[in-house]
């Protein structure tokens, strides 16, 4: 009897929130439509021609070949692969580096932790045009890196975003960890591999995130270091697709360069997206 009382007493206080929060939902897919329409009207225009696209047509043109053809000519897949391959040696390293840099700031003792901690603080409050002509001087005209990758990749290694992810994370790990870890004798390597890096993957798969889709979507930086276009990446490339094309397909390859350039981080976000949100959130609590 008392179990029938509860039940329906739960169902009807689940109808009075569901008859009171309807609008709270009615606005949340007004958020989502505004939010959506601009990549679908993305995708539709991929496929129109300039006349199509003027004309504000809400479904898919005719000229998706012309199009995909124009793009191809243009060694987008070259592209693609030049910027997997920039991004991905910018996600290996940047994860590797915060691994040990985070661990340091933990786990040793050394003059000055303190400051560098701070320092690192003050440098995620600076933005990075600030220092990019003095960036630009260093790397190229110094260091003589100009038109290679590594122009690209060395600095985004020393951004401190994952060295500061990881001492947070690190420093929120009971100590006795640790102290267990040196009772057995594990070195600090061992330590590492063994202890910490598997508790840490939600963290590592949120570095891995920011650091594939950052990579992914510089535009900045790769225009002013590489000139050669067999080395370029493909935000910098798509901006080769109006030059020199018919009259009528110039925006439609534009916009089909920009959704296939998206689909890759899309893919990564997708997969990693409750490793990333577990990340944040144990970041967080700590």
């Amino acid at each position: 009897m008392n179990n029938n009382a509860t039940k329906t007493s739960t169902k009807i206080t689940q109808s009075r929130l569901a008859g009171s929060t309807w609008y709270i939902h009615l606005l949340l897919w007004v958020v989502v439509i505004f939010m959506m329409f601009p990549i679908l009207y993305a995708m539709l225009t991929s496929t129109q021609s300039n006349a199509e696209m003027f004309r504000l047509q809400m479904t898919p043109g005719d000229h998706f070949g012309i199009n995909l053809k124009a793009v191809l000519d243009r060694d987008i897949v070259l592209l693609l692969f030049n910027t997997f391959v920039v991004a991905g040696m910018i996600t290996v390293g940047k994860v590797v580096l915060s691994l040990f840099g985070g661990m340091a700031l933990v786990y040793f003792r050394f003059p000055g932790k303190n400051l560098v901690f701070i320092l690192i603080l003050s440098a995620l409050m600076i933005p990075g045009e600030v220092t990019i002509i003095s960036l630009y001087r260093l790397v190229v005209m110094d260091l003589g890196w100009g038109n290679t990758w590594t122009a690209i990749v060395v600095p985004a290694l020393a951004t401190p975003t994952g060295l500061f992810l990881f001492r947070q994370h690190f420093a929120g790990i009971t100590p006795e960890l640790c102290e267990a870890a040196q009772l057995d004798g594990a070195t600090p390597l061992q330590f590492l591999f063994r202890i910490l890096l598997p508790i840490s993957k939600a963290t590592v798969a949120a570095l891995v995130t920011i650091m594939f889709i950052s990579g992914w979507n510089n535009y900045l930086w790769p225009s002013l270091v590489i000139t050669d276009p067999k080395k370029q990446v493909i935000q910098v490339g798509l901006s080769s697709l109006d030059a020199g094309l018919e009259v009528g397909a110039t925006y439609g390859p534009i916009m089909l360069g920009a959704v296939i350039a998206s689909i890759v981080p899309i893919l990564v976000f997708v997969l990693m997206q409750k490793q990333f949100m577990q990340g944040f959130a144990l970041t967080r609590d700590k």
